[in-house]
């Protein structure tokens, strides 16, 4: 087998849990403006682009807090991780256009077969069913 084992850490460290407090609250402070600004009392302190700003603010603080998650241990973890499924993906053998069009009608005809197999049974007990309680 290949695998790597790796022991956990107990705890985070105190930067990366001030680092994911500010992650947390960049993404608070973005859902935050868009529903602030959503009153239209307020949406008209934005002027005509308040729509679209209250998007870009949450859009702003989604990535702003998604870098700094991408800052702490468990984000370079999350980064290692994709790196390494990005390699794996690599090795992957593709199946050419043909082949996946023949497998795509070979689960088509499996699937109405057994539908049908499915449905003769179903009626069959139906049948059944009704006569031996019809007596």
């Amino acid at each position: 087998m290949n695998s790597k084992i790796e022991h956990s850490k107990s705890a985070a460290s105190g930067g990366d849990m001030v680092k994911y407090v500010g992650a947390v609250l960049l993404v608070l402070a973005g859902l935050f403006v868009w529903f602030w600004f959503s009153t239209p009392a307020r949406a008209v302190q934005l002027g005509a682009w308040s729509g679209q700003l209250r998007a870009l603010a949450v859009v702003v603080g989604l990535v702003a807090g998604g870098a700094l998650f991408m800052l702490t241990a468990k984000g370079h973890q999350v980064r290692e991780f994709l790196s390494e499924s990005r390699f794996e993906l690599r090795k992957v053998v593709w199946p050419t256009r043909q082949e996946a069009i023949r497998m795509t009608w070979v689960v088509i005809v499996v699937v109405i077969v057994l539908s049908l197999l499915l449905g003769g049974f179903d009626f069959v007990i139906q049948k059944l069913t009704q006569w031996f309680l019809g007596r």
